[in-house]
């Protein structure tokens, strides 16, 4: 099984799909993580907000921990669902029908 490869993503609509879905995660997950460095990082100039912009600071840090995590549950549930030509074949198959 070859993971990261990177036409897999094309294999087939349900691998597009698939791979949308993440990406949007992917996304998502990087986004949330730079907005809480960013509002961490301004709470942290206050001596009285510096506890909860610290905290913000670490749920970020998990964030971006998670992106990795992330691409590598993309790339298992894309290798999965095989190499898109059974797909193929059965949509070739059905439409000679």
């Amino acid at each position: 099984m070859k993971l990261f490869r990177s036409r897999r993503f094309d294999a087939s609509p349900k691998h597009r799909q698939v791979y949308s879905a993440y990406e949007i995660a992917y996304s998502t997950v990087d986004l949330l993580a730079a907005v809480l460095f960013i509002i961490g990082s301004v709470l942290f100039l206050d001596k009285a907000t510096m506890h909860v912009g610290t905290w913000l600071f670490i749920i970020g840090s998990v964030l971006f921990a998670a992106r990795p995590a992330v691409r590598l549950a993309r790339e298992l549930h894309l290798s999965g669902l095989g190499d898109g030509k059974t797909d193929r074949q059965h949509a070739d198959q059905s439409a000679q029908s």
